[in-house]
């Protein structure tokens, strides 16, 4: 019971980990590879809030770090990715580059050692099929599914996630339809990042906010995407359960050390037997050669 309820944690934390990844990639068909530099900023910034500048409410503060960190990324496409966009190669480059400079600005800024620690929404824990769990990740496991829904929701039932359904679909119609592609692309990026710095303020309640982080999310998001199929919101849910009972079972077995190691044994084995990922639309391999 304890490998099914962490497994089942674990898999809605990659979930959320990854959601604001695939959504841009899925929409504007940028690979944001600043993502795990915006989820690292969002949960400083947050912290920055709490203890540093204001002394403001917990709530208030987290609302501060995730709304910067979505102007952030939408100042990324305006700025720099509208110049290069479709240019596959520079699009990762660039966001790479971005996410770097991010990284290591937050180091040389003071972010180093273990001391910056965001604290939990509620203390204690509880019981389930026997097995105790503290608050902060069920509270993790809610707003994983309650995200889901919300943005279920958004993209059939409102206007704007219907101009992001066009535009992921077909963007040369949606365009002849009246839909703005660069402006499709900065509302994707501002929501991909502001989920970024969702995840942040949920998750490093339960760790330190440290600069390697934001390169572990990264890698974590680019597998379940990859995994999953880039673009597939469903296969973001079902590579997110494959990694996470995958990781758990490693670390119950073998070692907690060899959870990035199944993560990146995953992106290897699925390009080699699949590169399209379980529900991806791109081609096979061997429609390509």
């Amino acid at each position: 019971m304890e490998l099914l309820v962490y497994g089942i944690i674990n898999s809605i934390t990659l979930s959320l980990i990854s959601l604001g990844f695939t959504l841009v990639y899925s929409i504007s068909r940028v690979p944001n590879f600043a993502h795990g530099a915006l989820y690292v900023a969002s949960g400083y910034l947050t912290w920055l809030f709490l203890n540093e500048f204001l002394g403001i409410p917990y709530l208030l503060a987290i609302l501060a770090g995730v709304i910067i960190t979505s102007l952030v990324g939408a100042a990324i496409y305006q700025f720099i990715l509208v110049r290069i966009r479709g240019m596959e190669i520079s699009e990762i480059i660039a966001t790479y580059a971005i996410g770097l400079a991010i990284l290591e600005g937050l180091r040389w800024g003071g972010l180093r050692g273990g001391t910056f620690v965001l604290p939990t929404f509620f203390a204690g824990s509880i019981n389930v099929l026997g097995v105790s769990v503290d608050y902060q990740r069920l509270i993790i496991v809610g707003a994983g599914i309650l995200t889901f829904i919300i943005l279920y929701m958004f993209t059939r039932f409102t206007k704007v996630g219907l101009a992001f359904r066009g535009i992921a679909q077909d963007e040369r119609a949606a365009m002849m339809l009246g839909i703005n592609s660069d402006m499709t692309a900065v509302l994707s990026l501002a929501i991909g990042s502001a989920l970024a710095g969702l995840a942040a303020v949920l998750l490093l309640p339960l760790g330190n906010i440290v600069v390697e982080g934001g390169y572990n999310v990264l890698v974590f998001a680019v597998a379940v995407c990859v995994i999953g199929g880039l673009g597939s919101w469903g296969g973001v849910i079902v590579a997110s359960f494959i990694i996470g009972f995958a990781q758990i079972l490693t670390e119950y077995f073998i070692s907690a050390h060899y959870q990035m190691v199944v993560a990146l044994l995953a992106i290897i084995i699925t390009l080699l037997v699949k590169p399209s990922g379980i529900f991806g639309k791109q081609k096979e391999l061997e429609e390509r050669v």
